[in-house]
């Protein structure tokens, strides 16, 4: 017989580690995209709705003006679900081939300025498909699903392509804004929506910025110093650029112009210096630059005399149009080489040039960033206001897309990687209906428009002015032939 095993307690000293893991909610992307698009519940608890997803595309819409001498104005209130009227269930809609949606509301107004006149009334919208608890949408019978998709994000990136160095602002929607550089003449080029070519400093003349100097002071640092009295303490000044107009008071009380902010100095111009008793100089700072990882100065000087160079290249393509040179190109003449670019046809006033050049990058209606394109540039610039609140581009913007492009050129910051993932970002169902939901209320605006010269004032109503054909049309799209809805 064999003796009986005497039992041993053990002592476990290791660290309790669980046999499962939780299964994470593998459809949480498509609903909580969904719900960030529709907000039900803040709707349901009466809490105040943010602005993204459907109030976004209501809020960016209304209001629209319209009628004789735009007396008229659509306002939007607010948008409701009627969920209390779906007549069917998810399962009823299965088995009758209905669509498993609930119809949108909005309380919009109609204000008439001359009269002061207010209509207020609840509108219907279409109707929108609900999703269902496991991320799917009932479309005419048929269980879909609307796949996420993985696009370019917005932002900016910098790129060294087939022998170029360029620069590229991608909008969420709007116009594509580039700019890249000649090196065979050391220039920078802007250009909108790949069409011709504009020089980096016409562009920023087009955009308000009308003198050289402040070109400069954009780009560069500056320093005021002594001429000497010395000549060769002078000398030592051949090849500086001055940064600011040298000017001279004449016999008669006049101002005379030495030199140019953006001038070379030349061996002759010191003896002009000595001879006008010019006491001091305002020059540019070209290797004031600091390390790209120290955060000590927020405005380094360019070590590039780039936009110098453009100065130049200007001249000339003035002077062979018959400029006068002595005298800095206007921002109307650069208004009209802008537009001329990025709209063929006949010339227009200078002030529909502005305001359509103006309009196509700091107009919200027709440019977006969107917030992820705000937060790339607020993160690639450094900026102190990180707030992703403003959606368009600013005027700082570009030109740190430009100084940051030639340090890029001149070695003083890194190339991006386009094919990075960080460069990547997944659109959900939420923000792919966003979109379409966008595209298809343009279209209800522009049929507002027509209704509102069209139509006898004084029997309009909210209603008449409204069409929602082109809503149900962009959902039907969408759900229907869309290429990223498909059949469960």
């Amino acid at each position: 017989m064999f003796a009986k095993s005497k039992k041993i307690n053990r002592q476990y000293f290791g660290k309790e580690i669980k046999d499962f893991w939780e299964i994470p909610d593998l459809i949480d992307i498509q609903t909580s995209s969904y719900e960030e698009f529709i907000q039900k519940e803040r709707l349901d608890k009466g809490e105040p709705l943010l602005n993204q997803g459907l109030q976004e595309v209501f809020t960016s819409t209304f209001p629209i003006e319209g009628g004789p001498d735009n007396n008229m104005t659509l306002e939007y209130d607010h948008y409701e679900l009627d969920e209390k009227n779906i007549k069917f269930s998810e399962l009823e809609c299965k088995k009758k081939g209905l669509t498993y949606a609930v119809a949108l509301k909005a309380r919009i107004s109609l204000n008439f300025k001359d009269t002061g006149a207010i209509l207020q009334k609840d509108i219907y919208m279409g109707d929108i498909p609900l999703m269902t608890e496991r991320g799917t949408f009932v479309i005419n019978g048929a269980e879909r699903v609307v796949v996420s998709q993985i696009h370019r994000s917005p932002g900016v990136i910098f790129k060294y392509e087939k022998g170029v160095f360029s620069s590229r602002i991608i909008p969420y929607r709007g116009s594509w804004l580039e700019f890249e550089i000649d090196q065979k003449k050391d220039l920078i080029y802007a250009k909108i929506d790949r069409k011709k070519k504009i020089l980096g400093t016409i562009f920023l003349r087009a955009l308000g910025y009308t003198t050289r100097e402040m070109i400069i002071n954009c780009f560069y640092q500056t320093e005021t110093i002594k001429v000497p009295s010395k000549k060769d303490a002078r000398e030592a000044l051949i090849g500086r650029v001055f940064s600011a107009n040298v000017v001279i008071t004449d016999e008669n009380g006049e101002e005379k112009r030495l030199f140019r902010a953006g001038d070379e100095i030349h061996p002759h111009d010191l003896d002009e210096l000595v001879a006008n008793k010019i006491g001091e100089i305002s020059l540019i700072k070209f290797n004031a630059r600091v390390h790209p990882n120290k955060k000590d100065e927020k405005n380094p000087s360019l070590d590039s005399k780039m936009i110098v160079n453009c100065f130049e290249k200007e001249e000339i393509i003035f002077t062979k149009e018959g400029a006068d040179v002595s005298e800095e190109p206007s921002q109307d003449a650069c208004l009209a080489k802008v537009y001329a670019v990025i709209q063929t046809g006949d010339p227009i006033s200078t002030e529909q040039a502005q305001k359509e050049i103006t309009g196509i990058f700091f107009n919200p209606k027709r440019y977006d960033l969107g917030r992820v394109g705000r937060y790339k540039l607020n993160k690639a610039f450094d900026y102190e206001d990180q707030s992703t609140d403003n959606t368009v581009l600013t005027q700082e913007d570009i030109i740190n897309t430009m100084k940051r492009l030639i340090e890029v050129y001149i070695g003083d910051q890194p190339l991006d990687d386009q094919d990075h993932l960080g460069n990547r970002r997944v659109r959900s169902v939420g923000e792919l209906l966003t979109n379409q939901f966008k595209t298809a209320f343009s279209r209800m605006e522009r049929t507002a428009k027509e209704r509102m010269n069209l139509k006898e004032t004084e029997t309009l109503k909210p209603q008449d002015l409204i069409s929602i054909k082109p809503i149900n049309s962009g959902l039907k799209e969408f759900f229907g032939s869309s290429q990223l809805s498909q059949f469960m």
